[in-house]
C-alpha cells in the first residue's frame, strides 16, 4: 500500500494516555514522563478539549511542585484551536493540515470522539513503510487514575 493511499485510522496511534481538564500539570508532566509520550490529548466526558505538548507544561512551568500540584492543565491550553482530522483523512492531507499549522500532532475525531492522535513520528514512520499492523481493534484512551501530592517538611509549608 503506497503513502498516498493511506488514511488517518491506518496511521494513528490508538492508545493514548490522556488527562481530563482538572489535573494537575505535575501529573501530566509524570504521565508525559512515564509513557514517552511529547502530547497528552485532554478529554472531558471522552470529548477532546485539546492536546497538551510538552513545549505548553514547560513554557507554563513555575514554582514548585506545590504550585504545579494546584493548577489544572485546562488552563494551559490557549484559545487556538488544534485542527482534527477524521479516521477517513487521507495521509496525504493530514501532513498538509500539519504542515499548515504548525502542529506536530493531530487528534483523529471520529463520531464517538478521540480516535487516535496522529504525530510527525506517525507520518515519518508511513513514509518510511514502518507502520504497525493493525488488529482492528477500537481504540482506547486511557485517563489518569491517580495523583501524585507533593510531600514537603512541616516547616518548608508554613512559608508557602
Amino acid at each position: 500500500m503506497s503513502v498516498e493511499t493511506l488514511v488517518a485510522e491506518q496511521v494513528m496511534s490508538r492508545i493514548l494516555v490522556a488527562v481530563e481538564p482538572g489535573e494537575s500539570p505535575l501529573m501530566a508532566w509524570e504521565l508525559m514522563r512515564r509513557a514517552g509520550v511529547h502530547h497528552l490529548p485532554v478529554v472531558s466526558g471522552g470529548h477532546l478539549v485539546g492536546v497538551l505538548t510538552r513545549e505548553d507544561l514547560a513554557a507554563s512551568w513555575s514554582g514548585g511542585p506545590w504550585e504545579q500540584s494546584a493548577r489544572q492543565v485546562g488552563a494551559l491550553l490557549t484559545g487556538e484551536r488544534r485542527p482534527r482530522v477524521a479516521p477517513g483523512t487521507p495521509l496525504p492531507h493530514v501532513a498538509a493540515v500539519m504542515a499548515d499549522s504548525g502542529c506536530d500532532a493531530v487528534p483523529v475525531v471520529g463520531e464517538h470522539g478521540l480516535a487516535g492522535l496522529i504525530t510527525a513520528r506517525d507520518v515519518v514512520a508511513a513514509v518510511a513503510g514502518r507502520r504497525p499492523e493493525r488488529t482492528g481493534a477500537a481504540s482506547e484512551v486511557v485517563t489518569g487514575m491517580f495523583r501524585l501530592e507533593p510531600v514537603l517538611p512541616e516547616a518548608s509549608r508554613g512559608r508557602e
